[in-house]
């Protein structure tokens, strides 16, 4: 009997432990390898299934036997094992690609710079309320590949990075969203915004005539840098009063969806308030109408989604203080969109790992709702400079505990306390949800 085609994993992670399980299930042999160590759990699935695995490294020799090697997300293009592969003319994929070969449904992919995260929630609860047979994997919980490996669905919406969509070949979203392109993850992109861009909007490269990309007409940078050339149909959504896109908001304050028929709600019906979820609403919406969910199914779901995790989440109201833990705001523009929504003097905890920010097109917002600033990190510095001007109460502190009590003392009933870093986690936190779980903790001490 012929031997079984090799398959090599770069990275133990969630991506990769998945795509190891899902080669071995699908008649491959698979081996694993990570330059550090994999986390217990991920261990023990490697070896329940009896795949072998390298930590602390990769082995060059057995790599370069690989029939394809499959390339964890977070793994660069420079990165050695890579160009190893690359140069002996071994085809390198991404995870999603590599699941997607086995896919047997329909698959609902969602990117952008932010919201595409609730983007992909809100689908997901309008499938599964619609009674549609769906799964929900990607960037967020379990991997696509994972997902695969138990019952299979009708339906996969997709959470995709730029990260993941780098290194697709035949990767074919039905419907695909492009919730927006704003400045993040440069350092992996040459410090170049139009490679940001076009690996995002690699979504849509397989698409064809029968497909759909939904894309925001406000978004500046999504329109500038799409491509020429696209094959599927393009249904753009607005906040602006144009009847001529496929969702747009009417000078009633209603949210019309016009694709394939015509749909209103009000924004005050939503579940998710703020203008960035008016657009997330609106991308889920189309999804929905395009795959024929009813109307009053559609109108339902989301006026009946509850909010995620981090994401301007309310945890407590103390003596007349609102605390909300938006620590998924990674970035410059997500953290615009939290002071946006603000509608309350506000003590706003920030800072973190910073991506190269531009914290200037904050500067308006801050002034017009920031009474007071907390840097909560170990280079405050390029914050201090920014705001210093524009604040007249900036502190800095190097834990959670310190930043809630704090912000509990500078606050008065009426005011809201906001944690919105704008930068990464990875300097006091283990990860972003981390972050936000030692938020709501503190504020459950006070």
């Amino acid at each position: 009997m012929a031997e079984k085609p090799f398959i090599a994993i770069l990275g133990g992670g969630e991506s990769g432990t998945g795509a190891a399980l899902l080669a071995q299930a699908k008649g491959f042999q698979a081996w694993l390898s990570d330059a550090g160590r994999l986390a217990p759990g991920y261990a023990q699935q490697l070896r329940e299934a009896g795949i072998r695995f390298q930590e602390g490294g990769h082995d060059k020799t057995l790599l370069l036997q690989a029939q394809t090697v499959i390339k964890s997300p977070g793994i660069p293009q420079e990165a050695a094992p890579v160009q190893w592969a690359r140069e002996a003319g071994i085809p390198v994929v991404s995870e999603v690609e590599w699941a997607s070969r086995f896919c047997p449904g329909t698959i609902i992919a969602i990117t952008g710079t932010n919201g595409k995260t609730t983007t992909t929630l809100l689908t997901h609860h309008l499938l599964k309320n619609a009674g549609l047979s769906v799964l929900m994997a990607g960037n967020m919980g379990k991997s696509f590949a994972g997902a695969l490996l138990g019952p299979p669905a009708d339906y996969y919406v997709l959470e995709v990075s730029s990260f993941q969509l780098d290194d697709i070949q035949n990767f074919h979203p039905h419907i695909a969203v492009i919730t927006n392109i704003t400045p993040d993850h440069l350092e992996r992109y040459h410090h170049q915004l139009e490679r940001y861009a076009a690996a995002k909007f690699r979504i849509c490269e397989n698409q064809g005539p029968d497909d759909h990309l939904l894309l925001c007409a406000d978004d500046p940078l999504t329109q500038s840098f799409k491509p020429p050339g696209i094959k599927a149909q393009i249904h753009a959504f607005t906040l602006e009063n144009r009847p001529e896109m496929a969702a747009y908001q009417n000078q009633q304050k209603q949210i019309n969806i016009q694709i394939p028929h015509p749909e209103a709600m009000t924004i005050e019906e939503l579940a998710l308030q703020g203008k960035h979820n008016r657009y997330n609403s609106m991308a889920a919406g189309m999804a929905g109408s395009l795959l024929n969910i009813r109307k009053e199914t559609i109108r339902d779901s989301l006026a009946g989604f509850e909010n995620i995790e981090h994401r301007l989440e309310h945890v407590l109201q103390i003596y007349g203080i609102d605390f909300i833990n938006d620590s998924k705001a990674t970035n410059v523009n997500s953290t615009w969109y939290a002071l946006e929504n603000m509608s309350h003097p506000t003590v706003w905890i920030a800072g973190g790992v910073d991506k190269g920010n531009d914290y200037s097109q904050l500067i308006p917002l801050v002034q017009k709702h920031v009474k007071a600033l907390i840097c909560l990190g170990t280079h405050n510095e390029k914050l201090l400079a920014s705001f210093s001007s524009v604040v007249p109460t900036i502190t800095e502190v190097r834990d959670m505990g310190s930043a809630v009590q704090q912000a509990y003392r500078l606050a008065q009933k009426g005011d809201a306390v906001l944690l919105s870093p704008a930068c990464a986690s990875f300097d006091l936190f283990e990860s972003f949800e981390d972050r936000g779980r030692q938020f709501k903790n503190a504020v459950r001490q006070l």
